[in-house]
């Protein structure tokens, strides 16, 4: 049976948002948890969205994180059967909500020089190349 108040990819893909800017604003779950009035185990489930955010909390969360509601919607688009659409963005995103996405993007924007960080870009690229490889 169907639960119809199930989390289901959109939840998901909300909850990820929210964690990817409460991390890039540097606020941690408890801050988040007291500014809701809620436990820091409650923003844990919507922000892995295990629980559905209600309207009037997103609303309150948007708030909290200084940022519009709408944003959390930006680009996402759905179909009952087939869940989230994502695009490339939504990748990245994905990976700046991850406590290693985002260390590594903080200290990727601390390099100043310009030839040192394509050397980064090219690491990573062989890295994820020769993983590849492997898997295939």
């Amino acid at each position: 049976m169907n639960d119809e108040r199930a989390a289901n990819a959109v939840d998901k893909k909300i909850g990820q948002r929210v964690r990817s800017r409460r991390l890039e604003i540097g606020m941690s779950q408890e801050r988040l948890a007291e500014l809701l009035g809620v436990t820091f185990q409650q923003v844990q489930k919507y922000e892995k969205g295990v629980n559905r955010i209600a309207a009037s909390r997103l609303y309150d969360i948007a708030s909290s994180l200084e940022m519009p509601a709408a944003k959390f919607f930006e680009g996402l688009t759905s179909g009952r059967a087939s869940g989230v659409a994502e695009s490339r963005q939504d990748y990245v995103e994905d990976a700046l909500a991850t406590p290693e996405g985002a260390q590594l993007m903080a200290l990727f924007a601390s390099i100043k020089s310009q030839k040192i960080r394509r050397r980064v870009v090219e690491l990573v690229k062989a890295l994820t190349e020769e993983e590849a490889s492997k898997r295939g």
